[in-house]
This record gives structure tokens, sequence and C-alpha cells, in this order.
């Protein structure tokens, strides 16, 4: 189950379905995820980074947690798309060595 959330502004359709395509790719490469919970908020900064995307994926008997910030939510949520894909392989293979 993936919940999104966006904190102080409302998410357009767009970019809801941008990210739920992002982790229906994830979720294929682990069958004990068993949550996403996604937070999309938009950082009172100077600079034009101030797009941050937290999301934390809840597996049996673990979360893995992965914030970024960039320009754009589409640029921040491919790299915390990414970083979770290497804690989940990390995870996996600590799993297996077991």
């Amino acid at each position: 189950m993936v919940n999104i959330q966006s904190i102080g502004f409302v998410a357009d359709n767009k970019l809801e379905a941008f990210i739920q395509s992002k982790l229906d790719k994830l979720m294929k490469l682990d069958d004990d995820i068993v949550g996403v919970e996604v937070f999309l908020r938009l950082e009172k900064s100077v600079t034009a980074e101030n797009k941050v995307v937290e999301i934390i994926l809840d597996l049996k008997g673990a979360d893995l947690f992965t914030k970024k910030q960039s320009q754009s939510f589409e640029e921040s949520t491919d790299m915390v798309i990414e970083a979770l894909r290497r804690q989940l392989v990390k995870h996996k293979e600590k799993l297996r060595a077991k």
C-alpha cells in the first residue's frame, strides 16, 4: 500500500502518478515490501533546490528511509528511488548471508 502526502501544498495527479510508477518498479524487486509512505515537502530556502521527497519503505522486519532534495519533485523522486534500490539490494544480501 502506497500513501503519498504533500505537506503545505496540493500535489497534482501527474506528480502522484509519476511517483507511483517509480514505486511500482521498485516494489517488484522485493516481495517483503508491506507499505510505502511518501512525503512531499517544499522547504523554505533561498535556492531553487527546495523540493524534498522522503520515502519510508516498510519491509517485513525492517524499515528503509531516504530523503533527497533538488530543483524538482521528479528529480528528487528519481534520487530517492535509486538510493532505496541500493538499500534494498544490500538488505537482501544481508538476509541471504544469514
